[in-house]
Parts: structure tokens; C-alpha cells; sequence
């Protein structure tokens, strides 16, 4: 993101490289040298001056090739997001996107003007129609540019990834191509920035809707392919097999593992380290870590208190051991006995409670910022969406770090991506897995002592929280009245929490951040339009 030089060196490397190929056309993604979302980047002139210069450099690269790529430009008094046809040292034509995304994580609509024509350019005697992203998901776009007389459609797209998007997303390009019995090629960005992944599975489909070509997931690349638009829509037959997306375990492992790498990566870091628990999430976000950066960038603290079981110790030393990252154990015993004596006289005769766990937490959370900062390497935290969206997690505490891994991942999801990874080879210990989850901070505890089981928690929270469902129709889909309640009232009780977490990785179709909005201080919660029956 606004890394203009290093993304126009990017672009012109693969420029050659198609030109090395005898390509007659290369696609970029939507905005590729600004980087998406820009943001509040595109109301600096200094910026958008820099995209206006950075189209004119790769205008001098395109002698004997057609390169469509996408950019922010001003023209006159408005912004628009574009797509610029460059050929033979000239910049062609130029087309501005017509439908401008505003929901979830997308706000275009605040920062550029929509374009209101088509634009058909010629390339080797074929007549190919521009689109951007969303325009590709309205039908008259589409249809507009075919009626212009586009032998094929060009789309560039910035679309960000989610568990249910790439089985949308095939789908919705085969019906376009189809429909309007014109091949079509969709281009998407590959990477994480911020929240947000962007996964490629860019795709080549003939005018039947076939897809002929299907690039992997999450591999940014050049990719060239003969694509022959003059005879009869022809299928698959005689190409490899397509990749198979039956299976979204492991894409979401992936995408996880994609947005760890570039958020550290981007941002300036080569090392992470994270607190170790014994627990399924901790074990995870080491996995998880260990395969984005390597073993020996990766550290595992353990911080061991009086309810800690000596299951975890045993368990969080196995897993540091087969993963291969550096281990170390700071007990936290002396350090909760100065803390607690010096509260005494504060805290007078009050009895023991929820503060006394949090206080175990905070200082986990003190120790780990502290290192990381020494050490100069990013803390991950290692909250789930489930717990997240109860408050079931303790503010300083263990939500502290700069990137939270697990941040969209429900716990169901969790232990899934636990034994897929596996799968891979020897990971995370089995009983990890197969326990009671914890938080170890009083005697016995368990997770279902506070919380509903997660297979119902997690049940209400997809509804609630990305199906927008009211509480009637959660309830009369078979759940417990009193439950759905409480839940739904722990969610928004917990706003303020979630509002200084950390940034995390966006893989369901709502995430906590940007597409999340709720106000934090609202008495809605209080006025809810179902009142169970007192207990």
C-alpha cells in the first residue's frame, strides 16, 4: 500500500516478462499501483501525483504489447478509480469504474465519482471490453460493454477474500460469460493489507462459461496463456485438472498464513512472538506463525501461574519443540504477589474475584509487550472470533499485540484448522486439541463454565453477527431463548473491547473491523425486541 516506486518496478518487471512471451495483452489488478484500499491516501495530491506520473513511466514500457492496469486519477474535479490502456508509449484510452462498492469493508463512494461509459479497445484485431470489480457484479455494465461490440471482457478486480467468495465469485463469472456468450478474463490482486487478504484465483472462462484457465490461490505471478475467442467455445477437455475448492479448510489456512507474512513483512518486521498457553488458540497462532515466517523467526512464551496445569507446560514445550522455535518460561507467580500486595490496602475486605484473574492476564500481557519491544519483534495475540465477540478476553491482557491471527476464526473453525494443519505433519499435540478449553485462570476452569458450548455460541454469532438475524429468527430456528439473549447482549456489551483490539485477518463475509460498526455507547441493547421469560 503507497509503496508507488517498488509496486511500478513490480508492474514493469511483469511487463517484460509478458513481452518475453509474445503476449499481446497483460492485465493488472484494479488500483495496482496505489495498492487496495487506499483510503484517506486519495485525498492527498502528492499521492494522486504520484499515480498520474507512475501511468506516464509504464506508458514508455509498452513498445509491441497492450498492458491494461489500474489506477486512482484525477481528471478535471473528480477521482476516479480507472483502468488505463497503455500501448507503444501511449496512454490509449482510459475507463472509470461505474459501480462503486459501498458496504462492508468498501466506501467508495467517499473517496471517487463513478464513470457512466463503456470503453472497448482494440488488441490484435480483438475487440476487448474493460470492467472494474464491482462492475462485473451488476449485470449492465456487463452487457453495455458486449453491446459496444467487446469480443471479450477484461475485468481487474481488487476483491478481497472470504471462506464462501471464491465459490461466489466462479459462479457469478461463469453466469456473466454465458449469459452474454463472451469469454472473459478476471484478474485479482494477491496479498494482505491490513485486515483484509486478497487471495488472486484469477481465471480465464470461454463464452459458454467455462473456466479454461484457473491460476492457484494466493500465488501472485505471470501468468500467459494462449486464449483462442475466434472458434466455438470449447471447455476444459485435454487441460489439467482445475484446483478443487471442495474443501475451504485449507484455503482459510492459507489466507491466515498469507496475511501474517505480509502484515509483518510490510510493515517492517522479520520476527514475532506470541504466549504460549498449552491452549488450542495459542497452539494454532504458533503453527500458524511458523509457516507464514519460518521456525526461526518465531517465539513461544510460556508464563506459568499457580492454575497452570502441568498438562499445558508439558504440552506448550512439545509443540515449541517439534516447531522449532525458541522457548522460554517466565512463571508469573512473584510478579502477582507484588501486585496483589500492593493493591491490599486498596482493595480492603472486597473478596476474590474476576479482578484477580484479569490481573494473572495483564501481567502475561506486560511481559509480552515488554519483550516485544526489547527484542524488537511484533506480539501476536491470540483471541478467537468466538471470545471476541463475548468479551471473553481480558483488555491489556491477553488482547495485547499488534495483529491478532485468529481474529475472524470461530472456535469451531479453530480446532478444524488445528487438525488440518496436522494433516501437514506433526504440529500441535493431540490432547491440546481433544481438551477442555481453558483460560487456566482459577481452579478447574473450563470455557463452558462462562460460555454456551461452542457449537451453539458460534451457531448464534453467525446469525446475529453476519446474517444480521433478529432474535425471534435465531430462536425459532431451535435455540434457547435465554441463550440467544444473553449472547446477543455480551456482544454488544463488548463493543469497547473489540474497538481497541488489534487488526486480524478478515476471512468471513463480516469480520470485527472495518464491515463492523456498531456504536459503543447504545442503549439498543436494553430495548431488544424479545424478552425471554424470567428464570
Amino acid at each position: 500500500m503507497g509503496d508507488v516506486q517498488n509496486n511500478l518496478r513490480q508492474v514493469q518487471a511483469a511487463i517484460r516478462q509478458a513481452r518475453e512471451q509474445q503476449a499481446d495483452l497483460i492485465v493488472f489488478p484494479e488500483l495496482v499501483l496505489a495498492g487496495y484500499p487506499p483510503e484517506d491516501l486519495l485525498f492527498r495530491p502528492d499521492f494522486l501525483a504520484q499515480m498520474q506520473a507512475g501511468v506516464e513511466t509504464l506508458a514508455a514500457e509498452t513498445a509491441g504489447i497492450t498492458v491494461i492496469v489500474g489506477v486512482p486519477l484525477r481528471r478535471g474535479a473528480v477521482l476516479q478509480n480507472m483502468a488505463c490502456v497503455l500501448r507503444d508509449g501511449q496512454i490509449l484510452a482510459e475507463y472509470s469504474k461505474q459501480c462503486l462498492p459501498n458496504y462492508r469493508v468498501f466506501d467508495e463512494k467517499r473517496y471517487f465519482t463513478p464513470g457512466t461509459q463503456s470503453l472497448v479497445v482494440d488488441v490484435a484485431g480483438v475487440k476487448v471490453g474493460i470492467l472494474i470489480c464491482e462492475d462485473i457484479w451488476e449485470d449492465a455494465p456487463a452487457q453495455a460493454a458486449v453491446a459496444a461490440g467487446a469480443d471479450v471482457l477484461c475485468v481487474l478486480n481488487a476483491s478481497p477474500f472470504s471462506y464462501d467468495k471464491q465459490a461466489q465469485r466462479a459462479a457469478l463469472l461463469q453466469r456473466q460469460a454465458s449469459s452474454n456468450q463472451c469469454p472473459l478474463a478476471y484478474v485479482n490482486l494477491v496479498g494482505g493489507q491490513d485486515e483484509l487478504v486478497f487471495d488472486g484465483d484469477s481465471m480465464l472462462l470461454d463464452a459458454a462459461g467455462n473456466i479454461v484457465f484457473r491460476a492457484k490461490a494466493f500465488a501472485a505471478g505471470v501468468f500467459v496463456e494462449e486464449w483462442d475467442i475466434t472458434t466455438s467455445p470449447v471447455g476444459a477437455t485435454g487441460r489439467s485438472p482445475l484446483p478443487s475448492l471442495s474443501d475451504i479448510t485449507p484455503v482459510i489456512y492459507q489466507a491466515l498464513t498469507t496475511g501474517i507474512r505480509d502484515y509483518v513483512h510490510k510493515n517492517g518486521f522479520s520476527s514475532v512472538l506470541l504466549g504460549l498457553s498449552g491452549g488450542i488458540d495459542s497452539a494454532l497462532v504458533l503453527a500458524l506463525a511458523v509457516d507464514a515466517l519460518g521456525a526461526e523467526n518465531v517465539e513461544a512464551v510460556m508464563m506459568p501461574f499457580h492454575y497452570t496445569s502441568g498438562m499445558s507446560l508439558e504440552d506448550a514445550q512439545q509443540q515449541a519443540a517439534w516447531l522449532g522455535v525458541r522457548y522460554r518460561n517466565i512463571p508469573i507467580a512473584s510478579i502477582y504477589d507484588s501486585f496483589t500486595a500492593s493493591l491490599a490496602p486498596e482493595f480492603g475486605e472486597r473478596p476474590v474475584d474476576v479482578t484477580e484473574q484479569n490481573l494473572q492476564a495483564r501481567i502475561r500481557g506486560v511481559l509480552l509487550m515488554s519483550l516485544s519491544n526489547k527484542l524488537g519483534s511484533l506480539l501476536l495475540s491470540t483471541s478467537n472470533k468466538s471470545e471476541s465477540a463475548v468479551g471473553y478476553a481480558t483488555l491489556y491482557g491477553d488482547m495485547a499485540g499488534a495483529f491478532s491471527p485468529l481474529k475472524d476464526v470461530y472456535k469451531l473453525q479453530v480446532y478444524a484448522l488445528a487438525e488440518y494443519r496436522n494433516t501437514l505433519g506433526q504440529a500441535i499435540p493431540q490432547r491440546v486439541i481433544e481438551r477442555p478449553p481453558s483460560a487456566e485462570l482459577a481452579p478447574g476452569q473450563v470455557d463452558q463454565d462462562s460460555l454456551p458450548p461452542y457449537a451453539v455460541l458460534d451457531a448464534i454469532l453467525r446469525r446475529f453477527i453476519e446474517g444480521d438475524e433478529v432474535l425471534e429468527d435465531i430462536i425459532a430456528s431451535g435455540f434457547d431463548a435465554a441463550t440467544v439473549r444473553r449472547v446477543v447482549n455480551l456482544v454488544l456489551l463488548s463493543e469497547y473491547k473489540r474497538r481497541q483490539a488489534a487488526p486480524g485477518v478478515r476471512i468471513s463475509g463480516r469480520g470485527f473491523g472495518k464491515d463492523w460498526r456498531y456504536p459503543i455507547t447504545s442503549a439498543w441493547r436494553k430495548n431488544l425486541p424479545f424478552n425471554p421469560p424470567k428464570e
